[in-house]
C-alpha cells in the first residue's frame, strides 16, 4: 500500500543531485525554506513517498519516510553522538533483537536511542538514564520525533548507581568514567548478557577493558570502525573519496559470566 504524507508526519527532503537532504515535520501552513527554494507544506501533504516536488525555484526534491539513521544524525545535539557506522555494530555485538529488555546510563542527544528503540521492536524496551535534566528531555523529544516514544524509558540517575531494572538482555554505556557503572551493568545483565561501551580516548579504553576483566566480564572485544565512501563516476571512473569518516570512538562489548 503506497505512503502518503499527513500532517505531523516528520519526512525526508532529498536533493538528489546535491546528494543532500533534510527532515522536516509536516504543518499545514507552513513554508519551508531550503537552498533549492521554498516548499509549503500544505503542498507535502498527501503526497506519495518516492514523489518529486518542485520548490519555488523549480528545483525537484525527492519525498521519503526518514530511516533510524537519517533521526539519528540530524538529532538535535547537546552531546556528541553515536554515529550510524558504530551503532550498527553495537546493535549486532549487543544482540539487540525485537523483544529484548536494554538499559542505556548516558542517552546524550538519543541517537543510539533511536537506534536501539527500532531495533527492540513493539515488544521490547529501552530503559535509558541520564544524571543532565536538560540532555534527558532533549533527546526523548528527539525519540519521540523519530515515533519511537512507546519504547523508551527515561530516568534521571547519577553514574555508578544500582538499576532498579534486572536481568536484562543488554547495557549500553556512554560515559566519561564508564568503569563508574559497570558493577552496576552486571549486577542488572542476565547471565550471558552483553555489555555494551564507546567511548574516545585509549586511557578510557584501557580503563574500561580493566574494569570488565575484574568485573567478571568475558569475550571482550574492542574494536574501532571505519567508514569510506567510493565515487561512482561514468567518465572518470570508479575510486574511493578523498574524505572518510574516520575515528568518532572506541566501541567495546563484553558478556557477563557467572
Amino acid at each position: 500500500m503506497e505512503k502518503k504524507f499527513k500532517e505531523k508526519d516528520t519526512i525526508v527532503l532529498f536533493d538528489e543531485k546535491r546528494g543532500k537532504y533534510l527532515l522536516l515535520t509536516l504543518k499545514s501552513g507552513l513554508v519551508f525554506h531550503t537552498h533549492a527554494g521554498s516548499v509549503n507544506h500544505n503542498d507535502l501533504i498527501g503526497k506519495k513517498e518516492g514523489e518529486e516536488i518542485p520548490t519555488s525555484t523549480g528545483k525537484k526534491l525527492l519525498l521519503f519516510k526518514p530511516r533510524a539513521c537519517d533521526h539519528m544524525v540530524k538529532v538535535k545535539r547537546e552531546t556528541q553522538i553515536v554515529y550510524p557506522k558504530d551503532a550498527g555494530w553495537m546493535l549486532l555485538f549487543m544482540d539487540i533483537f525485537p523483544g529484548a529488555q536494554v538499559i542505556e546510563m548516558g542517552i546524550g542527544s538519543g541517537a543510539f536511542t533511536i537506534a536501539m528503540a527500532q531495533a527492540v521492536g513493539e515488544e521490547g524496551a529501552v530503559y535509558s538514564f541520564e544524571k543532565r535534566k536538560d540532555f534527558l528531555e532533549n533527546a526523548l523529544k528527539n525519540v519521540r520525533r523519530a515515533g519511537l516514544e512507546s519504547r523508551v524509558k527515561g530516568d534521571i540517575l547519577e553514574a555508578g548507581k544500582s538499576f532498579l531494572i534486572k536481568n536484562v538482555d543488554a547495557v549500553f554505556l556512554d560515559l566519561p568514567e564508564p568503569w563508574s557503572a559497570i558493577p552496576a551493568a552486571y549486577d542488572a545483565l542476565k547471565p550471558g548478557g552483553v555489555l555494551g561501551i564507546i567511548i574516545p580516548s585509549v586511557e578510557q579504553l584501557k580503563n574500561s577493558v580493566s574494569s570488565m576483566k575484574e568485573n567478571n566480564f568475558s569475550f571482550i572485544e574492542p574494536v574501532e570502525i571505519l567508514k569510506r565512501g567510493m565515487l561512482v563516476r561514468q567518465k572518470e571512473g570508479v575510486r574511493p573519496s578523498e574524505r572518510m569518516v574516520g575515528f568518532t570512538g572506541y566501541l567495546i562489548t563484553g558478556r557477563k559470566k557467572i
